[in-house]
C-alpha cells in the first residue's frame, strides 16, 4: 500500500505517520507550507479593493485581530462589497500561485452564538497566529505608501550670470535695437524712423 499526503497539517500528518508505520505501509508525505508570511499577506492585502483592505487592516490593527460588525459598518458602511473582495482573494492567490492550495482565510466571520440559526454575523476575527504577521504587512504597505521620492537635484551653472543689458539672441549690435519712446509726437516701439533721418541729413 502506497499513501501520498498533500496540503496537511502537521498534526494530522504525524498521526497517519503513525498509522502507516503500524501497518507497514509505504508512506510519501510531500510537505506543502500553507502558513501565512508577511510575504503572502502583503500581496494579499495588496490584492484588495480599497474598501476590503480598510476592512482588512481595521480586523488586524484597530480590533488587534477581532472586531464588531457594527464598528466596521459605521466606518465602511455595507459590508457586501469588502466581504465579497475578501472571499475571492485567496482562491485567485491560489490560481495565481501566490500561495498553495488548503492555505486558511485570514478574516472569517463570527455567528451569535445565542442565535447559530439566524446566521447573523456580530464580528469578523483573524488567528492569533496570523496577527503579528499581517500587523507586519500591513506596516510594509504603509511605509511603501509614504516612501519618499527625492527631487532630481537642480544642474550646477556654468558660465557668468546673463547681464540685464546683454543683447538678445539674433540681434547684430546695439545699434539694431529700435527706439522705444514714449508717444508724445515722437516715436513709438516699431516706428519706421528713415524719413526723420533724411531729413536731417
Amino acid at each position: 500500500m502506497k499513501i501520498t499526503i498533500e496540503g496537511a497539517d502537521k498534526d494530522f500528518t504525524e498521526k497517519l505517520v503513525a498509522l502507516a508505520a503500524a501497518h507497514h505501509a509505504e508512506l510519501t508525505v510531500a510537505a506543502v507550507d500553507t502558513a501565512w508570511t508577511v510575504e503572502r499577506a502583503t500581496r494579499f492585502l495588496r490584492s484588495l479593493t480599497a474598501g476590503a483592505r480598510r476592512f482588512a487592516e481595521m480586523v488586524i490593527v484597530d480590533g488587534d485581530g477581532y472586531i464588531d460588525a457594527d464598528q466596521l459598518r459605521a466606518a465602511i458602511g455595507k459590508l457586501n462589497g469588502p466581504t465579497v473582495a475578501l472571499s475571492r482573494a485567496v482562491p485567485r492567490g491560489v490560481r495565481e500561485g501566490w500561495w498553495p492550495e488548503g492555505i486558511s482565510v485570514p478574516i472569517a466571520p463570527v455567528h451569535d452564538p445565542d442565535n447559530p440559526s439566524w446566521h447573523k454575523i456580530i464580528a469578523y476575527e483573524m488567528t492569533s497566529e496570523n496577527v503579528p504577521v499581517f500587523r507586519s504587512a500591513v506596516a510594509a504597505l504603509a511605509t511603501g505608501r509614504r516612501a519618499p521620492v527625492s527631487p532630481e537635484p537642480p544642474a550646477p551653472w556654468s558660465g557668468d550670470a546673463p547681464s540685464a543689458f546683454a543683447v538678445p539672441p539674433g540681434w547684430g549690435s546695439g545699434d539694431d535695437v529700435p527706439l522705444v519712446v514714449l508717444d508724445e509726437g515722437g516715436t513709438h516701439a516699431g516706428a519706421d524712423t528713415t524719413s526723420e533721418h533724411q531729413q536731417d541729413r
